[in-house]
C-alpha cells in the first residue's frame, strides 16, 4: 500500500529531484513560462505557487523562505516586486498548464506551463432572479385573482405567449 506517499518520482532520487525542481521553478518564475513533460509540469505547479503565495505575504521570513528555495538573488526579487503584486486579489490558480502534444524523440506528452497573466475579478454571489408574474385583468380593467395554482401557472403561460 502506498498511503500517504504523495507526488511523482519521474524516475529520479530525492536529491535529483528536488534539484530539477528548483531550476524549474526559478526558470518559470524568471521565464513566466516553460515548456516541459506533462507530469513534472503538474508537479513544479504546486511549487511555484507556493513561493508566488509566499510573495503575496511580503515579509522578511518569507522572502528568506523563497530565497531558500529559488536559487536566484534576481528571481527572488522579482517574485517580491512585480510577480506577486499582480496576483494580490487572487486567491490561488497564479498557473496555466497547456497541453501542446508529443515530444518527437520519445513520444513524452509536453505541456506549456506559465504565470496567468489576465486581471482576476472575483465573481459576485449569485442572486435568485425575481420572476415578473403577470396577473391576468379582467375586460372591467380589474386583476383577477386565480383560485388556484394550475389557473395561475396557466395565466402566466398565456401571459408570456403573448
Amino acid at each position: 500500500m502506498r498511503h500517504n506517499k504523495a507526488g511523482r518520482r519521474l524516475g529520479r532520487k530525492t536529491s535529483h529531484r528536488e534539484a530539477m525542481f528548483r531550476n524549474m521553478v526559478t526558470s518559470l518564475l524568471s521565464h513566466e513560462k516553460i515548456t516541459t513533460t506533462d507530469a513534472k509540469a503538474k508537479e513544479i505547479r504546486s511549487v511555484a505557487e507556493k513561493m508566488i503565495t509566499l510573495g503575496k505575504r511580503g515579509d522578511l521570513h518569507s522572502m528568506r523562505l523563497a530565497a531558500s528555495y529559488i536559487r536566484e538573488k534576481s528571481v527572488v526579487t522579482k517574485l517580491f516586486t512585480t510577480i506577486a503584486p499582480r496576483y494580490k486579489e487572487r486567491s490561488g490558480g497564479y498557473t496555466r498548464i497547456i497541453k501542446l502534444g508529443i515530444r518527437q524523440g520519445d513520444t513524452a506528452p509536453i505541456s506549456l506551463i506559465e504565470l496567468v497573466e489576465e486581471e482576476f475579478t472575483p465573481k459576485s454571489p449569485k442572486q435568485k432572479p425575481v420572476k415578473a408574474v403577470v396577473a391576468p385583468v379582467s375586460s372591467k380593467g380589474e386583476e383577477v385573482v386565480p383560485a388556484t395554482i394550475a389557473e395561475e401557472e396557466a395565466s402566466v403561460c398565456e401571459a408570456s405567449a403573448d
